[in-house]
C-alpha cells in the first residue's frame, strides 16, 4: 500500500465547499433486511446530487451488529435540504425502499427498517 503525503499548504489551498447544514438519518435495520439495505445504497439513484445546495452525503455502516447505519448529508443551508425532502428527486431516491416498508406493513409484517432524522447547524470546521 503506497501512501502519499499531501503538503498542509496544498490542503490550504484546496477550495471546499460551503457547509452550513448536516442531517444525519439514523437507520435501524431488522437483521434479515441488512444486505438488501446495503444492496439499495449500493445501487443508489444518485437524486440528490441533482440538488442546489447538496455538497455531500456518506452511508456509515455500524461496528457492531444490530447497530444503526448513519446517513449524512452536508448541505450548503437548510432550505437546500427542505427543498429535497419535497422534491421527485427525494421520492426518486427512496422508492425501492419505502415500497420495502409498505409491503411490509401491508402483509402485517414489522417493517425492515425505520429511520429518524436529526439536523444540526455547523458551528465550526
Amino acid at each position: 500500500m503506497h501512501t502519499t503525503v499531501v503538503p498542509e499548504a496544498a490542503v490550504a489551498a484546496a477550495p471546499k465547499p460551503s457547509v452550513a447544514f448536516v442531517a444525519v438519518n439514523f437507520i435501524h435495520c431488522e437483521t434479515d433486511y441488512v444486505p438488501r439495505f446495503e444492496e439499495l445504497f449500493r445501487s443508489r439513484a444518485h437524486a440528490i446530487d441533482r440538488i442546489p445546495g447538496f455538497v455531500s452525503m456518506r452511508v456509515l455502516k455500524p461496528s457492531t451488529a444490530g447497530g444503526d447505519y448513519l446517513v449524512v448529508s452536508e448541505w450548503s443551508e437548510a432550505g437546500a435540504f427542505e427543498s429535497w425532502k419535497s422534491s421527485p428527486e427525494f421520492l426518486e431516491g427512496h422508492k425501492r425502499g419505502f415500497a420495502d416498508v409498505r409491503a411490509a406493513r401491508e402483509e402485517g409484517r414489522t417493517p425492515p427498517m425505520t429511520s429518524r432524522f436529526e439536523t444540526y447547524s455547523v458551528l465550526c470546521d
